[in-house]
């Protein structure tokens, strides 16, 4: 069984090959223009627009609790609770950690500097193994926050 190759390769051979791939080159490409979707005029593209605004550079402060005045004691000296003024202290300079809420999960707001001056708005509120007070800046309504009450020592209010 010898098979000849060069009559493989015969001009009308060739011929009958290059017809059959000039008829499928065709046929495809008239395929792809009658398949092909219609597009639209440059002009007349609609496009989807979403806007985001900026961020801004500042928030707002957390909302201020309002103790009911009659439920507020006065205030004991020597005591820390509603209405008594605090200072910042026993930080060794490394300043207490104000909170948006009680508990070490709260997020950070600011740092109070050692004997800087709060007033307590709100708490006790036990949690993480703290107790927790709300503050607030007689200086500074920004300044407000929970802090707990190991950094904390009472001052006389100031006259």
């Amino acid at each position: 069984m010898n098979f000849d190759f060069r009559r493989l390769l015969s001009p009308g051979v060739m011929l009958g090959a290059l017809g059959l791939g000039s008829f499928l080159l065709l046929a495809t490409l008239v395929w792809m223009l009658l398949s092909a979707p219609e597009r639209p005029e440059p002009g007349n593209i609609a496009a989807a627009l979403t806007i985001i605004p900026a961020p801004t550079g500042t928030s707002a402060p957390p909302a201020t609790p309002t103790p009911d005045p009659n439920l507020t004691p006065t205030p004991i000296p020597g005591q820390v609770m509603i209405g008594s003024y605090i200072q910042v202290a026993g930080t060794d300079g490394q300043g207490l950690r104000i909170r948006s809420d009680p508990g070490l999960q709260g997020e950070f707001l600011f740092l109070a500097l050692d004997s800087e001056m709060f007033i307590v708005r709100d708490g006790p509120v036990e949690l993480d193994g703290y107790t927790w007070w709300y503050l607030t800046a007689p200086y500074d309504e920004l300044r407000v926050g929970w802090a707990a009450s190991n950094f904390l020592e009472y001052i006389p209010p100031p006259e």
